[in-house]
Order: structure tokens, then C-alpha cells, then sequence
């Protein structure tokens, strides 16, 4: 098919690294994958970072032209056979494909939408209103995680859904070089505020307990709150923590190779692209049993989740690790055959195959 891909949040090309625009790009990999054409067919961010009006106004305007734009293209090179919509949510609803979806008799399709009613409040009642119609417009609404479903069915019990479980391309995690330093931590994540802050506030507490444990600790990632983040690990002895910055994506997976335990309490985390790849890597993941994090660690098996908050429980799965090396060693052989033979990118493709080939395409 041909497949009009569009991303309202970040697109695949954005400049800034993150797991939502790691995931647009392993859509669009998976969908080629598949056999089918993927466009990019808009790079308009509609983002809206607070619920306010005037800016809703400009990038509905701005929606308005690039909906008009594409028309115009259609018309005159011939329409796709289905869109693509990837994370339409209360803050980035997608105000194109739905009405070029429906102008053009085509089917729209979404991926990690999401809904809260919580946050029908307000502007975001309005945005949330948008997302909740386009689902109930799409010929199908694929999930990653339980939780999405679930919102999902509560908000629109007759939506057509369908599950795909989250997944990278596992191919940059070849041949299992030497094991790295079985001690080193490792943790990926940006810095700013909100949920990262918080989840560097919970490591930072979590390690000064184990500080009798001979661990060390790689730390990637940097952002504006860079400085508050460093200030929070002040207590520990520096020389035990490697600040590496950001980095390209293509070297994560020796910094990971060179670490024994990947460790993030992953706030906020809807599901976390850096647990799927930090376990291909074969390494144990300590992280909490929060949001979609289960859905992508396998606890007991391929690390442990500890309970929301619990700071000794965090720093006692982190201590286990460190003091048992054959469980460690079998968690990290379990870790890297869950990814690489679960969720890669061969897997996801022929599962969006299966869940494609439902949708009747004229």
C-alpha cells in the first residue's frame, strides 16, 4: 500500500532526539519493512504545550493550509490508500488526516493514541474531543500498551483496536561483544523538568544506600535542567559517575555494552524505548512498575519493577543485582533474547501485516 505517515507531536525528521520520534522512525522502518510506500506527508508540529487558546487558534489555521496543500497534490498526483497517524493525544491531535481521510475515501489509522479523562478540563476537553473523533473514525486504533487500550475502550466503547506491542530494530544489536563491567550502571534519558528530573531525584536517593557496593555509573543524556540533576547526585563520590552527555543515537549501544545493569525509575514513561534497548543489549533493567513500563520489562525475568515511590525498594533491586552475579548473569541472557526474538522490528512488521490486512483498501 501506499501510506500516508504524519506524526502531530514530533515527526520522524525533528531535530531533537527522543523515544517518540525513535518510535515515528521504527513505524515507518516496520511499515517499509512490510512491503508497503510510506510518505511523510507533513512536517507540521501541532503541539500544544499549554492549554491556550490563541495558539490553538494559529495551528488550526496552520493545519487548515496544510490539509488545503495536500488536496491539492492529491488531486493532481493521485491519493494514498491509507493514513497513518502516529500518537495523537490531548496535546497533539491530529486536525489533518481525519478530514483528508474522509474527503478522500480512504482509511485513517492511528497508532498510540491516547486518551485521559482527566484531563477533559477546559481547552484540553476541546483537543481531548478532537483525538476521541478521529478515533472513533479510524478503521483501526493500534494500542502498544494495556493502559492505551484500555482508555481507549472507556472513552470509546465501538473504537476498532487492535495491539502491537513496542519494538525497536534490533539489528544495531548484533553479535554480543565481551561483556562489559558487570557493576556499571547505566541510565539514558534527557534532562528536564517534569517526569526525567523526578526519576533522576528517585536514582540519585536510591544509590547513596549502596554506596558499600563497588558501583559505578554511566550517565546519557543532557537538557535545561542539566545542572539541577547534576546538584541532586552531589552526595555521591563524584569519580563513581561518568556524565557523557548527549550522544548519537548509533553510540548508545557500546555505552550500554560496557554496563552490567540499566537503571531508570521511568516516571511519566508511557512504555520507554531505552528499557527495549538497554535489555537487546542484555542488560537487567531496574525500573518501576508504573504506566507502561511492564509492558516492556518483564519482572522477575528480565529485571525488576519496584513499587511507585519506593525509594529502598528501588535501591534494594539495584543491590540485588549488584550482589548476585549468577542471577544478573541469567536475567541479562533472558533480557537480550526477550528483544531480539519478541520485539524487533522482522516481529512488529509482520503483526502490523496482520493488522493491516484487516482494513478493506479500495
Amino acid at each position: 500500500m501506499r501510506i500516508a505517515f504524519y506524526a502531530p507531536l514530533k515527526s520522524p525528521n525533528h531535530p531533537v532526539a527522543s523515544g517518540d520520534r525513535q518510535m515515528a522512525r521504527m513505524l515507518v522502518k516496520a511499515l517499509e519493512h512490510g512491503g508497503h510506500s510510506v510518505e511523510l506527508v507533513s512536517e507540521l508540529r501541532f503541539y500544544l504545550r499549554e492549554p491556550e487558546s490563541k495558539s490553538f487558534a494559529a495551528l488550526k489555521i496552520e493545519a487548515r493550509e496544510e490539509a488545503a496543500r495536500l488536496t491539492r497534490l492529491w488531486d493532481r498526483d493521485g491519493k494514498p490508500d491509507l493514513w497513518f497517524s502516529y500518537h495523537p493525544y490531548y496535546k497533539a491531535p491530529d486536525l489533518i488526516g481525519p478530514e483528508l481521510a474522509s474527503a478522500f475515501a480512504i482509511p485513517y489509522v492511528t497508532a498510540e493514541a491516547s486518551y485521559s479523562r482527566r484531563r477533559n478540563v477546559g481547552l484540553w476537553g476541546d483537543t481531548q474531543a478532537l483525538v476521541a473523533r478521529a478515533v472513533e473514525q479510524a478503521a483501526l486504533n493500534i494500542c502498544f500498551t494495556l493502559r492505551d487500550r484500555q482508555g481507549l475502550m472507556d472513552a470509546i466503547p465501538d473504537a476498532a483496536l487492535g495491539m502491537l506491542s513496542p519494538f525497536i530494530d534490533t539489528s544495531v544489536f548484533g553479535e554480543m561483544p565481551a561483556r562489559g563491567c558487570p557493576t556499571r550502571l547505566v541510565t539514558v534519558a534527557m534532562m528536564r523538568p517534569g517526569d526525567k528530573v523526578e526519576s533522576y531525584r528517585m536514582l540519585a536517593q536510591a544509590l547513596g544506600p549502596i554506596g558499600h557496593l563497588p558501583w559505578t555509573m554511566s550517565v546519557v543524556g543532557d537538557g535545561p535542567a542539566r545542572d539541577e540533576i547534576k546538584a541532586q547526585f552531589a552526595g555521591l563520590p563524584a569519580d563513581r559517575i561518568e556524565w557523557l552527555g548527549a550522544i548519537e543515537p548509533a553510540a548508545v549501544p557500546d555505552v550500554l555494552y560496557g554496563g552490567g545493569i540499566y537503571v531508570w525509575p521511568g516516571y511519566g514513561e508511557a512504555y520507554g524505548v531505552a528499557y527495549l534497548e538497554a535489555q537487546a543489549a542484555g542488560l537487567p533493567v531496574v525500573a518501576q512498575d508504573i504506566a507502561g513500563v511492564p509492558e516492556v520489562v518483564r519482572d522477575g525475568q528480565t529485571g525488576f519493577l519496584t513499587p511507585a515511590g519506593d525509594v529502598a525498594a528501588f535501591a534494594s533491586a539495584i543491590e540485588r543485582l549488584l550482589a548476585r552475579n549468577d542471577e544478573r548473569t541469567i536475567m541479562a541472557a533472558e533480557a537480550r533474547r526477550f528483544i531480539l526474538e519478541e520485539r524487533s522490528l522482522g516481529v512488529a512488521a509482520a503483526r502490523l501485516g496482520e493488522l493491516l490486512a484487516r482494513i478493506p483498501v479500495s
